[in-house]
């Protein structure tokens, strides 16, 4: 086959191009031509088409043909990686000098290999990825790229942590002083609670000073043994400090530890948030002998006696308060006023909360008066056994009496002991001048550190825990919540959820290729909403060509 032009019209002024065959004839031996496509004047010739035609041609050919096509003219595409999450938070870390930090302690060590880059791997795992140690390598290799780090072994990002642990506080001071400034945070108020994370081992550790201990679960799981982990963070949701403690570790030691620690950053007056669980009598005491003061959660169902049945009972009205659109009712309330015992508390209802709880006491009562009514069916050793079961329910026992000859019955009394609580919450302080206002949202945003350890447990999945050195347990710990800082750090800084912040550059990655003048690498071109997060978070956009090799001819 071929391309003939052949000439028509008066002096052979237009001109056609063909695409021909030629055949010699078996019978009689003549050469004959045949036209398979008439292409049109050569004027009006569509050449993108011809360069299709002959490029998707060029596909066929065998690889020694001198006209075959190889790797779309000379290029080869090697794959791709993931850099979008990794560079923001990177320059996140840098932003908060935590790079400086460790780079500044590992000089004396003169360590060969970048123990910076891969500490920040081991945090931007937990949050990309979470992950075993382990499985980084793998992680490094083929799914993303970090700058500084194409690879790394899991015996040094061993050594990596066991520096890290070493440097525990003065890495977490670090982190504290570039926040603050960075975020201007508000260090007067910080919330303070405990969690729990478990190890799937069948007994605990037995020597002196072991974390992995039995004690009380926050995770309903008492038959293992676990580490207490504590989070001090600010009404604004940023973690400021973590610790570890074994699992029998008393709510005394804790806040004695807590409170030595923060003095030494001299964080001077702290009022220290924490919910019921805290609220001791020796624990109300080591807070203010600390030289610090409190908002602490009180049991609402503590009896019939003590000072806070009695504020709850107190006379007075309740005030509304109104923030973000929501509606609170507050009565202050004070107990040996003007004595050395004298204790504040502020009642608080929530108007939505009480009609919810409502609801749902009907529904319950409802259905144990027709769990009554089936009882009232039964005899002997089946009525008794329904009837005990009954009573000793742990939502419909609530509601339920007992007259003197053993029959069961609605107790409107219980019924509306109960409804005196609706919607409520008891708090209360050793500040006797602070507004009620500040009082009861300071204790609200209790909330921000039960988010933090929710996304502890589900972001960066803190568990399973796969060490069992106790110093490596610690570093495992600290990782998590340096992880947490760079997390919240982002959602306060551009008021976005994690989630979204991923979304939109999770989608940023690094193209290479291959030609015969070396590797390329590049980066996908950058939406506007990446752009603007970039600019937001002051970080610039990863280069557009990442990597470059030239091609070495010898």
């Amino acid at each position: 086959m071929f391309i003939r032009v052949t000439n028509s019209g008066k002096d052979g002024k237009y001109h056609y191009v063909q695409l021909v065959e030629s055949n010699r004839a078996k019978d009689s031996g003549n050469v004959k031509t045949t036209v398979i496509h008439n292409f049109g004047l050569r004027e009006e010739v569509d050449l993108k088409s011809i360069e299709r035609l002959i490029e998707s041609l060029s596909t066929i050919l065998p690889d020694s043909s001198p006209h075959a096509r190889k790797g779309a003219q000379g290029f080869e595409f090697l794959g791709s990686r993931e850099v979008g999450p990794c560079w923001l938070l990177d320059g996140l870390w840098k932003r908060l000098g935590i790079d400086t930090a460790i780079e500044s302690l590992v000089k004396e060590h003169r360590f060969r290999t970048p123990i910076e880059r891969m500490l920040f791997a081991m945090v931007a795992q937990r949050i990309v990825a979470p992950g075993s140690k382990l499985a980084i390598e793998r992680w490094l290799e083929k799914s993303v790229l970090i700058e500084g780090l194409p690879s790394v072994d899991v015996h040094r990002l061993y050594a990596a942590m066991d520096l890290l642990i070493e440097s525990n506080e003065a890495i977490q001071h670090e982190i504290f002083k570039h926040m603050t400034k960075a975020l201007d945070l508000d260090v007067n108020i910080l919330l303070l609670d405990t969690t729990s994370t478990y190890f799937e081992i069948e007994e605990e550790d037995e020597y002196e000073g072991a974390l992995r201990k039995r004690g009380h679960s926050k995770d309903n799981h008492p038959e293992l043994a676990q580490a207490v982990v504590a989070f001090a963070v600010t009404t604004a949701g940023i973690p400021l400090r973590c610790w570890v403690w074994p699992g029998n570790t008393s709510d005394q030691q804790i806040i004695q530890q807590v409170k030595h620690d923060l003095a030494q950053w001299n964080l001077g007056r702290v009022i220290m948030v924490q919910d019921a669980g805290f609220n001791s009598e020796r624990n109300r005491q080591i807070l203010v002998q600390s030289a610090g003061d409190f908002i602490i959660g009180e049991k609402l169902r503590v009896g019939s006696k003590g000072e806070a049945v009695e504020a709850l009972h107190r006379a007075g009205r309740y005030r509304q308060i109104e923030r973000e659109g929501r509606i609170l009712l507050c009565k202050d309330v004070s107990i040996d006023e003007g004595t050395a015992l004298e204790r504040r508390y502020v009642i608080v209802q929530n108007p939505e909360a009480a009609t919810r709880d409502a609801a749902k006491r009907d529904d319950i009562i409802a259905a144990a008066r027709k769990k009554l009514e089936t009882i009232a069916q039964l005899s002997d050793e089946p009525h008794k056994k329904a009837a005990c079961a009954l009573r000793s329910h742990g939502t419909y026992g609530r509601y339920i009496g007992q007259r003197q000859d053993g029959t069961l019955f609605i107790d409107e009394d219980k019924i509306a002991r109960e409804a005196l609580l609706d919607g409520k919450f008891l708090i209360s302080t050793s500040l006797k001048n602070l507004p009620v206002e500040d009082v009861v949202y300071g204790y609200k945003q209790l909330f921000e550190v039960e988010r933090v350890f929710r996304d502890l447990k589900h972001v960066v999945e803190i568990r399973p825990v796969y060490h069992h050195l106790d110093d490596r347990i610690r570093a495992h710990v600290l990782i998590c919540f340096i992880a947490m800082v760079l997390v919240r750090f982002a959602e306060h800084s551009v008021n976005m959820s994690w989630r979204d912040i991923m979304h939109t550059v999770v989608d940023i990655r690094v193209g290479m290729t291959r030609s015969t003048n070396g590797e390329l690498w590049l980066t996908s071109p950058f939406d506007d909403a990446q752009k603007e997060l970039f600019k937001t978070l002051k970080i610039k956009h990863p280069p557009k060509v990442w990597d470059y090799k030239a091609r070495t001819t010898v």
